[in-house]
């Protein structure tokens, strides 16, 4: 039975530790310069509807370094969809291609590309989840605290498709996790279900005890016409070093980029060499889909 990574809940608690510390590993070989061609011949189609520089750059660099191939298909030559089927595009590159990854819109796009595909399918992104970057978020995260049990996290914005991934990644590792948002913007409880985290509106008690602190865009892609509205209700939710002087002093700092610097987060903050650590994060997503791709292909 072919498995996907369509959602971080789909797999189990033993799956998902097992990904990070492979990812670790993957990591480290790299760094000492070892080859690990373990995808020797295997091919990769990369379907965008968003665009992307993180994603495309990471998957594409994933499959070289693993000995395969990516391929990159964009909107506009595959018209899923439109042109052609969802279920129609799956079938067709599970004919050519050993998985397929996707970033799209609509969730259940994902979902059902990867009910008609007979390879792997994972789930570059879409409006409801980012499991590829939560998983970076975890190698970097464990990578400093070396144990992800108990590890307190603090992500602080507008509940999205990422900070719905951190809450499912935190049920299964035992991350300590806190949401900070104003009321009427914290997680849909039909998408988190029973996963247990702490949700305020109070960033100063949230980032209190913090190891880390998380944020994201307050208007994601496609929800411009909230930028006004989202500027207004965030303007205490801003991640600057006021805010920090509040949180412990070894608070590390966490963006999955890109920024829109001077809302969500300072220049000061971002750029600090000490406390941020969101450019370990980028590089991240090269090693945790790496093993990703390992976990569905081999």
């Amino acid at each position: 039975m072919k498995k996907d990574f369509i959602s971080i809940r789909d797999h189990s608690e033993k799956e998902i530790n097992h990904l990070i510390r492979q990812a670790y590993n993957l990591k480290a070989q790299a760094r000492a310069g070892k080859k690990h061609e373990i995808l020797q011949g295997e091919s990769l189609a990369m379907i965008f509807d968003k665009p992307s520089t993180r994603t495309r750059v990471s998957f594409d660099v994933a499959m070289y370094e693993l000995g395969g191939h990516a391929i990159n298909i964009s909107a506009g030559e595959c018209g899923l969809g439109t042109r052609e089927s969802v279920p129609d595009v799956a079938r067709t590159l599970s004919r050519f291609c050993d998985a397929i990854m996707i970033r799209t819109f609509g969730h259940n796009i994902a979902v059902e590309l990867a009910k008609a595909a007979t390879v792997p399918v994972i789930n570059g992104l879409t409006d409801l989840l980012h499991p590829c970057q939560a998983m970076a978020d975890a190698l970097t995260m464990y990578e400093i605290s070396g144990d992800l049990q108990g590890v307190k996290l603090t992500y602080i914005g507008d509940a999205n498709n990422v900070s719905n991934s951190l809450i499912m990644l935190a049920d299964k590792t035992g991350i300590d996790l806190t949401i900070c948002a104003p009321k009427k913007y914290g997680p849909d409880k039909k998408i988190v279900g029973d996963c247990k985290f702490t949700l305020t509106s109070d960033p100063v008690s949230a980032i209190k005890k913090a190891d880390f602190i998380y944020t994201d865009v307050w208007v994601s892609m496609g929800q411009e016409k909230t930028s006004t509205q989202k500027a207004k209700a965030f303007k205490a939710y801003q991640v600057n070093n006021q805010l920090l002087k509040k949180a412990p002093k070894h608070a590390k700092v966490m963006h999955c980029l890109p920024a829109h610097r001077g809302l969500e987060i300072t220049d000061e903050v971002m750029d600090d060499e000490e406390r941020s650590i969101v450019f370990e994060q980028a590089e991240n997503r090269l090693h945790a889909q790496k093993a990703i791709l390992v976990y569905l292909l081999k």
